[in-house]
């Protein structure tokens, strides 16, 4: 239950942490605001109202009680009345006193008024309205065979101190907030940097300049992060180099090799050693590009669609056909994509006689699908096949024409650019291949 609790109190609080750390800082602010609104309306606002309401009432009632006992000029008690109470008050023959006005009972002040009325009038003695004048309530109060008719100044029932306590502590917490934001703007400002530093530099795109900032901490964390590369591109050169050298120091005696076999007489017997030379030579060239740095080609922004369509073309083949109109731009190394596909299209071709891509897009996600009809790939061994120099069956197909690295290249290209690759079974009875690439 209480995991339960606990993890959809967290699917309602934001992912980022600028809106985190805004909800820390507001919530207390607007929590205390309201608590202040509530305690002044009530203990203040409210009860100086309902004061002053009864207040109103008391000198209605005594005007009343002072027309109906006779001994006052009933037009110089009603001017009396106006001049120092503020209280207009005229006397109407008529019976129907009330008229039709939707009650409003939200308002505090036609619920304070009304009260004040039925217990001091009676719940049928009078009738009142708040709206139809801005700065007046019209009150008609029953008495013998008419009725009073009231016209009193709003003030005479509100305080005027609620809309200024309202103005004063909305502008400063609104004040507050603001600064919060620009502040909190300013510390997740340098985070925010190093994610994004961090995200490209795992794709594999070229850092221009990253300098840390911000706090203490975060300044620590980005000057760690930015040893941290240093140390993987000095090691990324270093292999680099010194593929470089081995691929020297070995092409050098294969070539030894080949020369030498032309001196043997048993044709058989070079041409079987040449087999093996021309497998060493291909495997050793396959490992160096595997294992070649991918970080010196920069990034660039290409229509997907039409590169699927320039490595079709390319290939000259009617059974190679393309499900697609969409046109997609995404940023990557154009080289290496064209190379992963040129992979999978290879590895196609191998083993099936038709061949279906299909580009799609899915929220924020580029999908490359490339359908065959070919044998297929058995579930168990889906993720094996990316493994370097791994085979299903080395009696399958032409093994000399691959040492096993198709599919590892093709993945570490997929996953460098911050996508991912899977395997299923097509429609077409052979394997599908999925892409999927971050646009």
């Amino acid at each position: 239950m209480s995991y339960g609790l606990s993890k959809f109190i967290k699917n309602l609080l934001p992912r980022r942490l600028f809106y985190r750390a805004l909800l820390i800082v507001a919530v207390p602010i607007i929590v205390l605001q309201l608590i202040i609104t509530i305690v002044f309306f009530d203990s203040l606002w409210i009860k100086t109202n309902k004061g002053m309401t009864r207040a109103l009432v008391g000198e209605m009632k005594t005007f009343i009680v002072a027309y109906d006992n006779g001994q006052y000029n009933n037009n110089d008690l009603s001017g009396l009345f106006s001049i120092y109470l503020d209280l207009n008050v005229e006397y109407k023959n008529d019976e129907f006193f009330k008229k039709p006005l939707k009650e409003r009972w939200f308002s505090p002040i036609d619920r304070t008024l009304r009260r004040e009325l039925k217990s001091s009038i009676g719940a049928n003695d009078y009738w009142f309205d708040t709206t139809s004048y801005k700065s007046l309530i019209h009150i008609n109060i029953k008495n013998n065979d008419g009725y009073f008719e009231f016209f009193i100044p709003k003030d005479r029932v509100t305080s005027t101190s609620a809309r200024m306590f309202a103005l004063w502590i909305t502008l400063p917490a609104l004040l507050m907030i603001t600064i919060a934001i620009i502040f909190l703007k300013n510390q997740t400002r340098p985070i925010v940097n190093l994610a994004k530093a961090a995200e490209k530099f795992g794709r594999g795109e070229n850092i221009d300049e990253y300098r840390p900032s911000g706090a203490m901490e975060i300044r620590q964390a980005g000057l760690e992060f930015h040893k941290m590369r240093i140390r993987i591109l000095r090691h990324l050169n270093q292999r680099s180099e010194m593929l470089s050298g081995i691929s020297h120091d070995l092409r050098t005696p294969l070539t030894r090799l080949k020369l030498q076999l032309s001196f043997i007489k048993d044709q058989d017997l070079s041409q079987k050693m040449s087999l093996d030379i021309d497998e060493m030579e291909k495997m050793l060239n396959e490992y160096l590009q595997f294992t070649s740095s991918t970080f010196l080609e920069k990034n660039e922004t290409f229509d997907v669609s039409e590169l699927i369509k320039s490595i079709i073309n390319k290939y000259n083949n009617e059974n190679i056909s393309k499900k697609t109109t969409l046109r997609v731009y995404m940023n990557g190394r154009k080289n290496l994509i064209e190379r992963s596909l040129n992979n999978l299209i290879n590895n196609s071709i191998k083993y099936a006689k038709k061949i279906e891509l299909h580009l799609s897009k899915k929220n924020n996600s580029l999908i490359i699908t490339i359908d065959d009809d070919g044998i297929g790939i058995p579930e168990n061994e889906y993720q094996n096949v990316f493994k370097p120099f791994y085979k299903i069956d080395k009696g399958r197909g032409n093994s000399k024409s691959s040492v096993g690295l198709g599919l590892s290249i093709t993945s570490d290209i997929i996953k460098s650019h911050g996508g991912n690759i899977r395997l299923e079974k097509s429609h077409l009875g052979g394997l599908r291949v999925k892409v999927f690439l971050p646009l």
